[in-house]
């Protein structure tokens, strides 16, 4: 690209067009008898209420799209996008909320990414069904999302086949960095501080960084307006961990412009039971707030942002072998090496993760059409993972990480008619700390990080019916890292030709080095939205992103403790190369919808953890895996659809296919998910305490493309050593879940609404194992789970 073209691209995502002023009219009504005046309704960046009668009226609105966001509690939110184009006086009515199916996952075009991409959105009422389970949990709710689990607490989402460090999720506008290169390692936030939450598939969302391959998980709270006053409290028990939650948080808002929210929960579970036995050492126990400040006037708005998330999670007794032939035991018995009675306390193995995040942000307003809008943040995240060790280390974490992330982000942004421009640009200052005082060599080095990015993003509507957007990202990243490494390795990986100018000192059998990596990085997008007919749409996107090697791929060297296998990280890793082409056909009409997006991402040097056999250690002998890289292919297709039957009942069919390669062998990549379907049919009656009732099928094959991983070991049978092989690599058998919910309001008390709402998971008690959980080498899946919910909103 000229440098001309660069040149006259940014001066046009800068460059300031003529403003024309609108006005948007028009009354709510409602059947029941409500306060107007505390209606919520957002248009554009402006922030208004309805009069008493529940009329309301914005002026100064500009040409084209504008997002309307009309709320009231206990009724349904209007979310919607209309285009001005002169005055329009619209009427709105709002509808008591029956949690009807169709508001379970609304796909809408693309607010956050560009308009011809498709966002996949879960809004608050399914989000409540998860009040005691992750993030992940919750996210499997959308076609095209599994999970990679390690036991049933830690749960990471998988977009369209990639995971970890390929998918970004952000906290109310704050990328969460925390230690998310491990498997093993769960996003660190509580799922009941989310009003939204948001998908993007795809590296198409450039204002949130250029790295996320796979795609974007958008986390957002709830918005307050002025002179409002609400809360809500939700407290639920398992049967299966013979424990619960309880969260509630509280909304206000004042007419001098300031409001204020506060969320706390807790979380208290025991040990999980698959259905012939308990596993042991699976409790987690969870303490967690968040709460912001926020002052709004009519040019600008401000806040400050904080939240905790504060974790124990116990890891299954039976996962932590001692050495490759407990490991292989494991396999051939299939029933877990450790089954002791239930309990509440959490041995070693174990995690505790505590996460801060401080955020502030200011948006300055020139108009409706023009914004301007800065923000800072910092995360702390201290890990601890702790082995099962004796004597003077029992109490002592064996991975003790400490990560400090400083970031900062200026975004413009101008609507004009036909055209919206954004841009920005980001920079990030990181250091991570890993403790020597565990007494055990760090898996992760100490290292500092910088990052500085900018980007632009243009749309342009053609017609009512086509419309194209465009975008540019460019990201520069600067590591400097301290590592020891021991000669023996360092041979064995043959770094001295490379990179014996990182060699600082001679520690006798051990170097002290300290290599620095920095990398260049391109990000575009481009798209299309074309409306085939009213009921038709067809949304198309070609994206290409990098991705660096992360600090866990480059440097990882030794026992991870908390999955039991040696990793070994290659400081010849080079930095991904995705380019993702998808497609997207919508259908809507009133009764019926229908979705369906294929799509194909080819990546250059895809890095992948493999197992490459064992090392003997002082403790034993241990599998070891390596990051390695191939040239990779993933072919996919996502299905949705939701069929309103008749006014109470209604289907929803989901199906997602994923089929991963390595293009020079054609050899499967580990870790795909495998074909799963799910069916939902749902029954509601309003006139019946809000009643609703669904009964839910879940369906996963069996994963029949996989590499052979396998490898032969020696153990000791009858007093002498035998080779056997270690089946690591066929995947378990296909398995059919049913799973129940049902909730009915109750009027319990005069200013409350109270709904309760029972679920049965695993209604047959189903023995099970699942190819993408890391622990189903030692124990079956958890077995029937009875919840009982109570929600008050008040």
């Amino acid at each position: 690209m000229s440098k001309k073209t660069i040149v006259f691209f940014w001066l046009l995502l800068f460059c300031n067009t003529i403003y024309s002023q609108n006005k948007l009219s028009g009354k709510i009504h409602c059947k029941e008898s409500i306060h107007f005046s505390d209606i919520h309704i957002h248009i554009g960046k402006k922030i208004i209420n309805a009069d008493a009668l529940g009329n309301y009226s914005a002026t100064d609105l500009p040409n084209g799209k504008m997002a309307i966001y009309i709320s009231y509690l206990g009724y349904q939110t209007i979310d919607t996008i209309i285009e001005l184009k002169n005055d329009l006086k619209i009427d709105f009515e709002l509808k008591r909320n029956t949690t009807q199916l169709q508001e379970i996952v609304i796909q809408q075009k693309g607010i956050h990414a560009d308009v011809a991409v498709v966002e996949q959105i879960l809004k608050s009422n399914i989000i409540e069904k998860y009040s005691n389970q992750s993030l992940g949990d919750a996210l499997k709710e959308i076609a095209g999302i599994a999970t990679l689990k390690t036991g049933n607490t830690v749960v990471k989402p998988i977009i369209n086949g990639l995971y970890g460090s390929r998918v970004a999720i952000l906290n109310n506008n704050v990328k969460l960095e925390d230690q998310q290169w491990g498997t093993e390692h769960a996003p660190n936030f509580d799922i009941n501080a989310a009003n939204k939450i948001t998908v993007i598939k795809g590296a198409s969302a450039l204002q949130y960084g250029g790295d996320a391959i796979g795609g974007i998980v958008l986390l957002e709270s709830l918005s307050v307006g002025r002179d409002s006053l609400f809360g809500k409290t939700i407290a639920t028990y398992n049967s299966n961990g013979k424990g619960g939650a309880i969260s509630t948080d509280i909304h206000k808002g004042n007419s001098q412009g300031w409001s204020w929210d506060a969320l706390t929960s807790f979380k208290y579970m025991g040990d999980k039971e698959a259905p012939d036995y308990v596993l042991s050492n699976t409790g987690n126990r969870e303490v967690n707030f968040s709460g912001d400040l926020k002052y709004s006037a009519q040019k600008f708005n401000t806040a400050v942002f904080y939240s905790l998330y504060k974790a124990s999670i116990g890891i299954l007794s039976a996962s932590h072998t001692g050495n490759v032939n407990d490991l292989y035991q494991s396999i051939t018995n299939k029933i877990p090496s450790i089954i002791n009675d239930f309990r509440y306390s959490i041995q070693n193995p174990k995690q505790e993760v505590t996460h801060h995040i401080g955020k502030f942000n200011f948006n300055y307003h020139w108009n409706e059409a023009e914004t301007l809008s800065f923000q800072y943040a910092f995360q702390f995240n201290q890990r601890l993972e702790y082995d099962v060790r004796r004597g003077d280390f029992k109490k002592t974490a064996a991975l003790d990480l400490d990560l400090k992330t400083h970031s900062w982000n200026l975004d413009y942004q101008k609507i004009n008619h036909d055209w919206t421009i954004k841009s920005g640009m980001n920079a990030v200052a990181q250091n991570n700390y890993a403790n020597p005082a565990t007494g055990v060599r760090p898996l992760i080095p100490n290292y500092d990080k910088i990052d500085a990015g900018a980007y632009g993003l243009a749309h342009y509507n053609f017609s009512e019916h086509f419309s194209v957007d465009a975008g540019l990202r460019y990201d520069f990243s600067k590591m400097d890292i301290t590592k020891y490494y021991q000669k023996s390795r360092w041979d064995e990986r043959q770094y001295n030709d490379s990179f014996s100018k990182f060699i600082i000192s001679d520690y006798g059998t051990q170097w002290l080095t300290q290599p620095q990596f920095v990398f260049h990085n391109l990000a575009a997008t481009v798209g299309i939205r074309k409306q085939l007919s009213n009921q038709w749409q067809l949304y198309s996107n070609l994206s290409y992103a990098s991705r660096n090697p992360n600090s866990s791929e480059f440097f990882s060297d030794g026992l991870h403790h908390a999955t039991g296998v040696i990793e070994l990280g290659d400081l010849n890793l080079k930095k991904e190369k995705a380019t993702k082409m998808s497609l997207t056909i919508q259908k809507k009409s009133k009764t019926f919808s229908l979705e369906l997006n294929p799509y194909v991402n080819r990546i250059q040097d895809y890095i992948y953890l493999k197992p490459i056999g064992f090392e003997t250690t002082i403790r034993g002998a241990f599998p070891v895996w390596e990051y390695q890289q191939t040239n990779a292919q993933l072919f996919g297709i996502d299905l949705h659809t939701q069929w309103a039957i008749s006014n109470q009942w209604q289907h929803s069919f989901s199906a997602a296919y994923v089929h991963g390669k390595e293009l020079a062998t054609n050899n499967a990549l580990i870790d795909m998910p495998p074909l799963n379907l799910s069916n939902k049919i749902s029954f509601s009656k309003k006139e019946c305490h809000q009643l609703v009732l669904e009964l839910k099928s879940e369906t996963v094959l069996k994963q029949n493309q996989y590499p052979d991983n396998n490898f032969y070991t020696n153990i000791i049978k009858n007093n002498e050593l035998e080779s056997v092989l270690v089946d690591i690599s066929t995947p378990p058998p296909a398995y059919q879940l049913f799973h129940f919910y049902g909730e009915m309001q109750l009027h319990i008390f005069e200013k409350a609404r109270t709904k309760v709402a029972l679920g049965v998971q695993n209604i047959f008690n189903v023995s099970y194992r699942d190819y993408l959980n890391r622990q189903r080498f030692f124990a079956d899946e958890t077995g029937r789970n009875i919840h009982i919910q109570l929600k008050f909103n008040y």
